[in-house]
């Protein structure tokens, strides 16, 4: 038990002997809650007794709690979640190419005129993507986007609405599928995340009525007590997401390690590599038995060489074609993060699309069907073909021309679409790389479910072409070793190429996986190695990931990452940044106590000294109930009771008496006001209250560093700064974000001099550094130890003041309360009280008490 006093509060017995009588307390709560569910279930199964078909509802309830018991909850959830998302991936696919096949039907009947085959070629994903747009907003704008940064937002443990949702889901799977329906270079793996993240979150809410473990637990957002739990099974769809796109189950989950979590726990390593396997299983399966294929083997099949698959002399190339992708990649996520501010920097453009809101989307349709038209500019850049039979052919093993002019070609292969007669190979893959580059980029800053991974990959595959033919043609004999020639196979440096652009632009290395998953061969892997880690080295070092620079754009909160290098994190800590004016009630506190203090801020949760915290959501349901309606109506009927009287009249001449009549009585605005103030006087009853008796706490001096890490590791969103038990400050997730931004180089930017927005010139308008104030503030804790008086104790707020103070009048009365209890502060002493304070010349004494007794004392404040 804990005994509240002025300032600290002390606990009236050993916390030992209290935790286990506690203990004692909860398993005894257990075993009769434990008692009272079994009663409740073997009632149900009495209930399932009558009826005509008993035996089997009582068959079916046996069965149901042998298989979970036998099998394993989170098996049958993991199967279930796999195979839902391999047939909603496979449905997709098919309502993606029924579109795709539409466009080049009504292109090819209208052949005869060419006006008629560019409007359908321009009208058709006009309408699908206005659809997509129009859709989308209507149902559900969060579905908007490919949802990846939102994803790793709620890994975090940040609440977002509305993101987890069936209506979401609905828009996110039509949206999708008509946005890639219309031919745009829009990917469908960062989108499926968000939708595999949707099916978990619904299936789970599914299986939530069966009991079990899922019995409490829906989704992460609604503040259930399993949350950690549903945060584990949304990383593992992550992991299917991917992997039903691609079918690779390994490179799935080891590209939603790396996207989507700072830290991973290892015992969730088994649910995303059994769920991802069962996804890519079941989507190759439905793809033999649609009969698109003979047998299940890699969605990209390739016929690289096996014997001797690269030459020492080819690694300079790749490791140039590694360098040239990172420049790409962070290339690409700048000029992606330039278009959004230049639309919302244009006051007029910006207020006029948001009132013509699918005028954006239609314009940018237009815009780029225009340019792939393939009797137009779409000739030089092989526009005929679709972004998945594009990666077919770039990834071809067989030499497109050695000099430069494609006679080769088969006539009846998709690579015919890269032959022009006019001009050769490498114009043709680099009109393709320059102009997809910028479409894609453009593309997704369309309001439509969409990604950009299989973009990038088909761009990175394109460049990794360009320079294996180049390498072809300046090897045109091959290479040669022991007296046999190995030719260049361009093949080869596409796949390395996809995997590095890829990589660069999400700043994951797991994108070599997924080319060896999707080639289905793996000789190769140093090569790709190279190039991925060489193009993660240069784009990290130039700008933050796609993801990430979506996450700035739509400020989310999120905690950035802490760069190498920079010593001052480890300078700074947690009390330079935290937020000193905390909100706070005591347990003894009154129902206008919290009325007030829901009234002065919006903190999702209150501080409580020493004893935990508290959700806002629970003190408005506390204000509710006591000034509810149902306590209300129980007032008025208690006052009807008590005010209803009986007025007997006199007996009349013949002895008879009159009847009894009942007084009525109305309760006016006053009576009604003046009940409410008494309600609120009365003293609060926290016990139907959640309090979390052990909230995250920090000491002042935890440095950012590990402040960062503590954040990162536990998801948190803010957490409590004590100095020796005492509260004394909150830091949350916008504080130390900001911190981060001002005391490093965001990903080589250095954004502001650290700490620039906490700190204060003063009155001087001298700006000290971190080393200087941590040793002034050394300094004076050991001035303050040496020369203060041991009878007098030391104030808490000057345990670690500020390197700039003021000064202000305090009572008698006011130091009492805050702690000021020595004798020495009585107003009968006259003797000279001090402390140290900041002056002119340094530290000097600032007396707290005048020669003369003067009713007035004066204390240290930050400022």
């Amino acid at each position: 038990q804990v005994q509240l006093t002025s300032m600290y509060g002390r606990y009236t017995e050993e916390l030992g002997a209290y935790a286990k009588e506690e203990a004692a307390r909860l398993r005894e709560a257990g075993v009769r809650r434990h008692s009272v569910t079994k009663r409740a279930r073997s009632l149900e199964l009495l209930e399932n007794d009558k009826g005509r078909c008993a035996k089997c509802r009582i068959c079916t309830v046996r069965c149901q709690k042998f298989l979970i018991s036998c099998v394993g909850e989170d098996w049958i959830f993991l199967i279930l979640l796999g195979l839902s998302m391999a047939l909603l991936s496979w449905l997709v696919d098919i309502g993606i190419g029924i579109c795709l096949q539409s466009q080049k039907w009504m292109y090819v009947k209208l052949e005869s005129n060419v006006f008629l085959q560019y409007l359908a070629w321009v009208t058709y994903p006009v309408v699908l993507i206005t659809f997509s747009a129009g859709f989308t907003q209507i149902l559900s704008p969060q579905a908007i986007g490919s949802g990846i940064p939102e994803i790793k937002t709620i890994l975090r443990g940040v609440v977002l609405k509305e993101y987890l949702t069936f209506k979401t889901f609905v828009a996110k799977v039509i949206g999708l599928t008509c946005a890639l329906g219309s031919g745009m270079p829009l990917g469908k793996e960062s989108p499926f995340v968000h939708i595999a993240g949707l099916g978990a979150a619904l299936l789970c809410k599914f299986m939530s009525l069966f009991g079990g473990i899922y019995e409490r637990s829906c989704l992460p957002y609604e503040g259930h007590a399993n949350e950690s739990r549903n945060i584990e099974l949304l990383s593992v769809a992550c992991a299917v997401g991917v992997s039903c796109v691609f079918a690779a189950p390994i490179g799935g989950l080891l590209f939603s390690i790396e996207a989507m979590s700072t830290f991973f726990t290892v015992r969730n390593y088994w649910r995303g590599f059994f769920a991802a396997t069962v996804t890519a299983f079941m989507y190759r399966i439905l793809a033999v038995w649609n009969r698109d294929e003979v047998t299940i083997t890699a969605l990209m099949p390739t016929n690289f060489r096996q014997d001797f698959p690269f030459d020492l002399q080819e690694l300079p190339a790749f490791a140039v074609l590694g360098i040239a992708s990172g420049l790409g990649g962070a290339l690409f996520v700048c000029l992606n993060r330039q278009i959004v501010q230049l639309i919302r920097n244009q006051k007029t453009i910006k207020k006029f699309l948001m009132k013509k809101r699918l005028l954006y989307p239609a314009l940018v349709t237009l815009l780029v069907s225009t340019l792939t038209f393939p009797p137009g500019f779409g000739q030089f850049m092989a526009a005929k073909l679709t972004q998945m039979e594009s990666l077919e052919t770039l990834l071809d093993n067989e030499t497109w021309s050695k000099q430069g002019i494609p006679e080769e070609f088969d006539n009846n292969s998709l690579s015919q679409a890269w032959k022009h007669p006019q001009v050769n190979v490498f114009v043709t893959l680099t009109l393709f790389v320059v102009m997809k580059f910028w479409m894609s980029a453009l593309a997704m800053t369309m309001p439509v479910p969409c990604g950009a991974f299989m973009p990038v990959f088909v761009i990175g595959a394109a460049f990794g072409r360009l320079v294996g033919e180049g390498m072809a043609a300046c090897f045109p004999d091959g290479v040669h070793s022991d007296g046999t020639i190995y030719p260049i196979e361009p093949g080869v440096y596409a796949a390395v190429g996809a995997a590095a652009l890829s990589g660069a632009v999400t700043h994951t290395v797991s994108t070599a996986v997924v080319v060896f998953e999707l080639t289905g061969q793996i000789s190769h892997i140093l090569p790709v190695m190279i190039a991925v880690i060489l193009a993660n080295a240069v784009a990290q070092s130039l700008q933050p990931s796609l993801y990430d620079s979506l996450i700035m754009i739509k400020k989310l909160p999120y905690l950035p990452e802490l760069g190498w290098g920079h010593h001052e994190k480890y300078n700074i800590c947690v009390e330079d940044i935290m937020i000193r004016d905390v909100m706070y009630i005591t347990l003894n506190c009154c129902y206008r106590d919290l009325h007030d203090v829901l009234l002065a801020g919006h903190l999702k949760t209150l501080s409580m000294i020493l004893l935990g915290s508290i959700e806002r959501v629970q003190l408005q349901a506390l204000l509710s109930l006591q000034l509810g309606r149902s306590r209300r109506l129980k007032y008025l009927r208690d006052r009807a009771t008590a005010e209803k009287s009986v007025v007997s009249h006199p007996s009349s001449k013949d002895g008879s008496t009159m009847g009894n009549q009942e007084v009525h009585f109305q309760v006016n605005k006053v009576k009604i006001a003046e009940w409410e103030e008494n309600q609120l006087d009365e003293q609060v009853n926290f016990d139907n209250c959640m309090i979390d008796p052990a909230p995250i706490q920090l000491v002042e001096r935890t440095s950012l560093h590990k402040t960062h890490t503590i954040f990162s590791l536990l998801g948190l969103d803010h957490a409590y700064v004590t100095s020796i038990g005492r509260l004394i400050g909150v830091v949350s997730l916008k504080e130390l974000q900001k911190a981060i931004e001002g005391s490093v180089a965001v990903k080589g930017v250095n954004v502001r001099p650290p700490l620039a927005s906490f700190r204060d010139s003063g009155a001087s308008g001298t700006i000290m550094n971190n080393e200087n104030k941590a040793r002034d503030l050394h300094k004076l804790w050991n001035l303050l130890s040496s020369c203060c008086s041991s009878n007098l104790p030391l104030h808490p707020s000057l345990l670690y003041p500020s390197s700039q103070l003021a000064f202000g009048p305090y009572t008698y009365s006011a130091l009492m309360e805050e702690g000021w209890t020595h004798p020495a502060l009585s107003p009968t002493r006259t003797e000279e009280i001090w402390v140290l304070g900041r002056g002119e010349e340094g530290w000097v004494k600032v007396p707290l008490l005048n020669k003369g007794g003067q009713n007035k004392m004066y204390r240290i404040c930050m400022v």
